[in-house]
């Protein structure tokens, strides 16, 4: 898969794309299948919330899981993402995020390169982060938030918040975000299962926690370039995974046959 000169023009501009109905129903059922047993896994790759115990993020999931391994080098994700930020991308990160029903809590006001940068001693800002909505995202359920445009600013200020949540995060400020607002608004990510969205590491978002009685899991994708690979090796491998081999995609089918893989 190729984006357009329209999409990605839209990705200059935003900072984001939302692609509806990238994935099938079915892929997005084998996807789903694959997530219970890795949720009862004991491993510290698995982060619950903090109150509840049910699961916040389960990470590493390409080393755990045969689906995820394919999943992760899905050629309608790579396809973009070589793209936007080059053709030799290593696989830096994936999971799940999970909105449980009335137990999901917040994310934080954001952006990644926050982390990656004073974490793991990324370089730059040119990671990208590919989305699969596996549940259907509304307002009611948690959905993510993006503020278009704020990837254009300089690498914002930040303070490590390690109470809030279970999970310590790099965020934004209230000022701050006030501000980036006024000049962009908010945009909520909504949609069926199977809508992809990609965004980059500067994109400022967050999400609320969720109230509703609907779940909502996203699956996550994080590729850098090679070339801005990681310097720094505090965290462990399911938060930043240090094979920096490039990807190569698969099969356009891989998800559902699986021989196409080999």
């Amino acid at each position: 898969m190729k984006l357009d000169s329209a999409q990605l023009e839209a990705f200059q501009r935003d900072g984001l794309l939302i692609l509806p109905g990238l994935f099938s129903a079915a892929e997005v059922a084998a996807i789903r299948a694959a997530l219970p047993p890795l949720f009862e896994e004991e491993s510290e790759a698995n982060i619950a919330e903090k109150t509840g115990g049910v699961p916040r993020t389960v990470m590493g999931l390409h080393r755990r899981s045969e689906l995820f391994a394919r999943l992760a080098r899905h050629p309608r994700l790579v396809g973009p993402a070589q793209q936007i930020a080059g053709p030799e991308l290593y696989i830096q990160q994936v999971k799940v995020n999970v909105k449980a029903a009335f137990e999901g809590d917040v994310w934080q006001w954001h952006y990644d390169f926050a982390t990656h940068h004073r974490d793991d001693g990324v370089p730059a800002p040119q990671a990208l982060n590919l989305h699969i909505l596996l549940d259907e995202v509304s307002h009611y359920n948690g959905p993510l938030y993006f503020i278009p445009g704020s990837q254009r600013h300089e690498p914002l200020p930040t303070f490590h918040d390690t109470a809030s949540t279970s999970y310590p995060l790099w965020v934004v400020d209230r000022e701050t975000v006030t501000g980036l607002i006024a000049e962009g608004s908010i945009r909520p990510a909504l949609g069926p299962p199977g809508t992809a969205l990609i965004f980059g590491d500067l994109m400022v978002h967050g999400s609320p926690g969720n109230m509703s009685p609907w779940d909502r899991a996203i699956f996550s994708l994080i590729l850098n370039p090679v070339a801005n690979a990681q310097t720094a090796f505090a965290r462990p491998e399911h938060k930043h995974h240090t094979d920096f081999t490039p990807v190569v995609p698969l099969a356009d089918d891989c998800l559902l046959e699986p021989a196409a893989a080999q």
